[in-house]
């Protein structure tokens, strides 16, 4: 699951912006609401994403406590090593 850029980015994107709209989403990681949609839907199938409406808007966050733990200690190898360069520490 974790293996897949696009949700990897996704969930990037949520752990810095917390409660955030598949719009927004789309936006902040540059591809098609569609395609995020479809995304965020297989990360919620694991429990991973959490999903409420918020007025006209369904807004995602992370559920798992352990994902914000995972990325960040990913962050961190990454920055250790330099593997991925600027793009990696974004």
């Amino acid at each position: 699951m974790l293996g897949n850029d696009t949700r990897l980015r996704l969930l990037h994107a949520l752990h810095r912006g917390g409660q955030v709209s598949v719009g927004e989403l789309a936006d902040l990681v540059g591809m098609r609401p569609q395609a995020v949609s479809n995304q965020l839907q297989r990360l919620a199938d694991r429990g991973m994403v959490v999903a409420h409406r918020e007025g006209n808007r369904i807004l995602y966050e992370i559920a798992d406590p352990c994902v914000p733990s995972v990325l960040d200690l990913a962050l961190c190898l990454i920055e250790e090593t330099g593997a991925g360069g600027a793009d990696a520490r974004r």
